[in-house]
């Protein structure tokens, strides 16, 4: 595809970009607290993410994004491959990596024990059972973090959900239902808590103002930058194992 045609224009269709054999859709997010375009490629690469002012261009803003082609390229071939989990790979849980012990002839329930995940069953259903035992202690955790929070900030508990997103890792709606991301079970502890503690901080401030922020230090006992470099630096990361 020569470089002119690397946007598709055609009103039907999301925009997106060519990197070399690869087309991927641009994400366009008008943020009323941006003052600067600012762009990322999901964690599974599967699409160009781009924020921008309210005021600006969309034009000038997909003119940025062409610019960048070559930083862009780099950063997808950055993403780590998925692979299936299997006996002996590493699983991680709360910030440990832990090896994958399994035995077909076993029970299939899912055991840790001992800095291992135990479990057994045909190997072609390991990763679901994998799934499905990490959601549990992510839905387990993630309630017990969404209560403290709430207590904290003088708020009911609201209904959790868990999330698969590829483009955030929690979101709170104006009806204040909050969704955090399941694979944050894979993160530190401080890490899926920091991202509990801001879903419930816009329980009380539906924006990014400087009430929201004080609002957060105030609940979040952990140190907010370093969560927020973890995620930044190893959130790509938390996709390799199950897609």
């Amino acid at each position: 595809m020569a470089m002119l045609d690397w946007l598709r224009r055609s009103p039907d269709t999301e925009p997106s970009i060519t990197l070399g054999e690869v087309t991927l859709p641009i994400v366009i997010r008008r943020l009323a607290h941006a003052r600067r375009l600012t762009l990322r490629l999901a964690p599974d690469g599967s699409e160009v993410r781009l924020s921008m002012p309210q005021w600006s261009r969309t034009a000038d803003a997909l003119d940025f994004v062409r610019s960048r082609q070559g930083w862009l390229k780099a950063q997808l071939v950055a993403v780590p491959a998925t692979a299936a989990p299997t006996h002996g790979s590493g699983i991680a849980y709360r910030g440990e990596l832990l090896r994958l012990e399994h035995d077909s002839a076993s029970t299939r329930r899912v055991r840790l024990d001992d800095a291992a995940l135990w479990c057994g069953g045909p190997a072609e259903n390991l990763p679901a059972r994998l799934r499905r035992w990490l959601e549990g202690e992510a839905r387990r955790l993630l309630a017990a973090d969404l209560a403290d929070y709430c207590a904290r900030a003088g708020k009911p508990v609201p209904k959790l959900a868990l999330s698969g997103a590829t483009r955030r890792w929690g979101s709170c709606s104006a009806k204040g239902a909050i969704r955090i991301n399941w694979r944050l079970i894979m993160a530190p502890d401080f890490v899926r808590r920091s991202v509990v503690a801001h879903e419930v901080a816009h329980l009380v401030h539906f924006d990014h103002s400087p009430a929201f922020h004080t609002l957060l230090g105030d609940l979040f006992e952990g140190d907010l930058r370093a969560a927020n470099r973890w995620l930044k630096r190893e959130g790509r990361g938390l996709y390799t194992a199950f897609g």
